[in-house]
């Protein structure tokens, strides 16, 4: 397995939610987890990035996205200046729009849940 520095966007402190799940879920998988969230300062007992222009440019594997399409639309630029190999749109976040957008600048684009694909050994 390739350990990946993952940011996970929308993460949540809550146990019931999906992005709090995966954040531990990719911890259980040995990969480096940065939650990124703007209302809280950790997730799961991982420091949180309160946005992606917090996070470094090309450092980052892959974005896992758990914010809604009209949130998410706000997030191009910051996306495209990060530079992650791939971004995973989970269910429900798929953003078709942001999803050329990034295409066209060379990032993979998946609509996919993170937790199944991990669990698959398709991560």
């Amino acid at each position: 397995m390739v350990v990946m520095k993952v940011a996970v966007l929308g993460a949540s402190p809550k146990p019931e939610r999906y992005a709090n799940q995966a954040v531990r879920l990719l911890r259980e998988f040995g990969h480096d987890v940065i939650p990124v969230t703007p209302a809280h300062t950790e997730v799961a007992g991982v420091p949180a990035a309160p946005n992606l222009e917090a996070l470094p440019e090309g450092g980052v594997d892959t974005v896992t996205v758990y914010v809604s399409p009209a949130h998410s639309a706000t997030m191009t630029s910051a996306l495209l200046r990060l530079r992650p190999r791939r971004v995973i749109f989970n269910p429900g976040a798929e953003n078709p729009a942001l999803a050329e957008a990034l295409r066209h600048a060379g990032i993979e684009v998946e609509d996919a849940c993170t937790l199944v694909l991990l669990r698959l050994g398709a991560f």
